[in-house]
């Protein structure tokens, strides 16, 4: 089924609360097609260096993805100066656990859920699916609730894969003669510092290392999404984790978008390569849980 014939569903948008922290209330905005389901999840976490941005960045994806027939859950969850490292895995674990037991409110399958992340939104999302039943990520109780956080694949969208290689990557980039790109390693490097305790937490929180050190994980298939003009999230860390993964038994679809850099997708939604990356995005999705 091509993409033209599966985006037809209208659909509702609306802020639901998954979770309150003392009087701090976290939402999820919640893209739902119209119709008597039970249709797919798909849990969508934010980018933003991990310290910025909102449930609303991703509606260029969100929206003609849910217009496809999958309800979409884009989270918001804590951030600094709020908390750092590890709360936003707690309030994404939570989530999903969240709305698997309330499935029939939002006319989803909890048995069919993927994980989609946009640049640090996408290592979260990677650790998730790796570790959906990590104690630490899954320490918040919920009641009533006799699921767990497993996923059934994971969407990256160029995302910070290797935290530590990703910031060492930054560092090196403060004494670069490029003035733009300087100042973009400086807020990567602040945000690091922002979220992260040390680089002990970068190096042992990171889905490619985890992968590559033969660490008991989940190896759900994975679609891989980033421009060929990404300066924000090198190369050579990408590779290396697909290698890694593929050799443990993993499924990785990788696809590479000519000319474009980081958050191609949330900056122009109605570019000719976004449209085409959404479109991989809905193909990969309908494939993996269809």
């Amino acid at each position: 089924m091509t993409t033209a014939q599966l985006t037809h569903h209208e659909i509702d948008v609306r802020d639901v609360e998954y979770i309150r922290h003392g009087r701090q209330p976290l939402l999820a905005r919640v893209y739902q097609p119209k119709g008597t389901g039970p249709f797919p999840l798909v849990i969508d976490l934010h980018g933003g260096a991990w310290c910025n941005k909102d449930r609303t960045s991703d509606e260029g994806t969100d929206a003609p993805l849910a217009k496809s027939g999958v309800v979409v859950a884009s989270l918001d969850f804590r951030m600094p100066p709020l908390a750092g490292y590890p709360a936003s895995l707690q309030d994404v674990n939570y989530a999903i656990r969240w709305f698997k037991l309330h499935a029939d409110e939002f006319k989803v399958d909890p048995a069919r859920v993927a994980i989609l992340g946009v640049s640090s939104g996408g290592h979260q999302a990677m650790l998730t699916a790796l570790r959906p039943r990590d104690g630490i990520y899954n320490s918040i109780p919920l009641a009533g609730s006799r699921h767990d956080a497993t996923v059934q694949c994971a969407i990256m969208c160029w995302p910070v894969i290797d935290p530590l290689g990703r910031y060492e990557y930054a560092k090196k980039l403060l004494t670069t003669k490029d003035a733009t790109l300087r100042k973009q390693a400086e807020n990567w490097v602040a945000c690091h510092d922002k979220y992260w305790p040390g680089t002990n937490e970068m190096e042992q929180a990171n889905p490619a290392r985890m992968v590559a050190r033969g660490e008991t994980v989940e190896l759900p298939p994975v679609v891989y999404i980033q421009g060929t003009a990404d300066v924000a999230h090198p190369a050579p860390l990408r590779d290396k984790f697909i290698k890694d993964y593929r050799a443990r038994g993993g499924r990785v679809e990788l696809h590479l978008f000519k000319g474009v850099g980081e958050a191609f997708i949330t900056t122009d939604p109605n570019s000719p390569q976004a449209h085409a990356a959404v479109a991989k995005i809905i193909d990969f999705v309908h494939r993996e849980l269809d």
